[in-house]
């Protein structure tokens, strides 16, 4: 028997099923922007995807990043680290597979899932029919994609890749991609199957999911081309809308706990607003409208022009009032603010924002896996409180290492954002010091054993 998907190519096929508890594949899908986290590249070594897993191996796979991260910080934070566990099991909302097609002297045998040994298309794959990882509504319809696309000639033909979104809330939608031209005979069947993912059990009621079918230069939409997600986030529900293709935080959980944890350590002394925030990397508007009760106004830049809509859209679904995000660079930002003569930005004086009367107290950073290029660290650096969620503790690590020259770490989180996988989450919050002032007084005796400590 010979083996083809929809691109071509291909390593053997592991049949059966991978059970792993500490290491992570392709489905890592790292920061925002498109940036991919492969695990190791697609060498040989490389680790297997991560398909099911070993609900018994976790305690120890989060002890064994809190140590590690207690002891690459251990410079700058002696403090007790927060550490927030995930789910054990269907804790992520969104995940890619590819199609794989099996023929046998020219006919089609089988059709199923896919995923690749460090995400390269080249290297071992392994077939995947149930995903521990994913959440069970993304379980229920992979179950039902693969059962409407397998023996159906329309469907099937050149198909050879499906990307879920669900959400807490219960919404999702589902894209399938093709190496050829979508007609309308797709659209009829694509239908059909659509309101077959309409019967999955966990769904909002009345919500049908959405289809989307993708070809090169060929977007049809079946439904709409985004999810909202209702987050319960300090005893308030705050709905999101999510784009298809965009950045959004995977581990539905693990993002509300990042935003209580901001808000928890950005509340104003006294309860009143002094100062404003500004947010880099705002992409949907996620941490500004949380945090928006703590300031006077939150101010965030975006590069994206669908992310800068979805974030408006976001601002006015919450009733927030006080939160603007106009698309602008953070490089573009940053050169303004550092050159100590505020740049007019017209996108923002669009809705009714005049920058130079904003006290920006307190910035936010979200950034890539790269982290903060010089000029943010050094426009970083001129507020007096930083906040900064990263997805790459060395990168964390040496942004951190240049603002302690005038910062002292304050908290620190780890946010298991991807279970059984080396990838860590962190939040780190950093005071600038008084004038003068050179020791560095960061947390307190810090010697516990901050595993035990983890919160439930």
């Amino acid at each position: 028997m010979t083996s083809v998907d929809g691109g071509g190519g291909g390593g053997p096929l592991e049949k059966n099923r991978t059970k792993v508890g500490a290491n992570v594949g392709a489905d890592v899908v790292g920061k925002r922007r498109s940036v991919r986290a492969a695990a190791a590249g697609t060498s040989s070594a490389a680790p297997a995807p991560i398909i099911c897993v070993d609900t018994e191996t976790y305690d120890k796979q989060l002890g064994d990043k809190v140590e590690r991260v207690r002891t690459q910080f251990a410079d700058f934070f002696s403090g007790e680290l927060e550490v927030f566990r995930s789910k054990k099991k269907h804790y992520r909302m969104r995940s890619e597979f590819r199609i794989w097609h099996d023929y046998e002297q020219g006919t089609e045998k089988d059709l199923y899932y896919v995923m690749f040994q460090g995400g390269g298309h080249d290297q071992k794959r392994f077939r995947v029919d149930d995903f521990d990882v994913g959440s069970e509504l993304l379980n229920r319809l992979m179950r039902k994609i693969i059962e409407g696309v397998r023996g159906n000639e329309v469907l099937s033909k050149k198909i050879f890749q499906a990307n879920f979104h669900t959400t807490l809330s219960g919404q999702a939608m589902v894209s399938l991609l093709y190496h050829r031209k979508l007609d309308e005979e797709w659209k009829a069947e694509a239908e059909k199957l659509r309101q077959q993912l309409a019967t999955a059990e966990g769904l909002e009621e009345g919500h049908i999911p959405s289809l989307i079918g993708r070809s090169r230069k060929q977007k049809e939409v079946l439904g709409v081309d985004h999810v909202t997600e209702t987050l319960r986030v300090c005893g308030r529900d705050l709905s999101y809308r999510q784009l298809e293709g965009n950045f959004s935080q995977p581990n539905g959980g693990m993002c509300i706990n990042m935003l209580e944890w901001a808000v928890k350590h950005t509340r104003p002394e006294g309860g009143e607003p002094k100062d404003d925030l500004l947010e880099l990397y705002c992409g949907n508007g996620n941490f500004s409208i949380a945090m928006a009760e703590n300031f006077r106004r939150c101010v965030g830049t975006e590069i994206s022009k669908r992310s800068v809509a979805a974030a408006q859209h976001n601002i006015k679904a919450n009733g927030v009032e006080n939160v603007v995000i106009a698309r602008c660079g953070s490089e573009e930002f940053s050169a303004a603010l550092l050159s100590d003569k505020m740049k007019s930005f017209k996108r923002f004086e669009q809705q009714g924002l005049d920058l130079s009367e904003c006290d920006f107290g307190t910035v936010l950073v979200d950034p890539p896996r790269a982290g903060l290029d010089d000029d943010t660290v050094k426009l970083v650096s001129k507020f007096g409180t930083i906040v900064y969620i990263s997805c790459n503790p060395e990168t964390l690590c040496e942004n951190v290492k240049a603002l302690s020259e005038t910062h002292d770490v304050a908290h620190f989180a780890l946010f298991d954002q991807f279970p059984y996988s080396h990838h860590v989450e962190c939040g780190v919050v950093m005071r600038k010091r008084a004038k003068g002032k050179r020791a560095r007084e960061a947390g307190g005796a810090g010697e516990e054993e901050d595993a035990a400590k983890a919160k439930k």
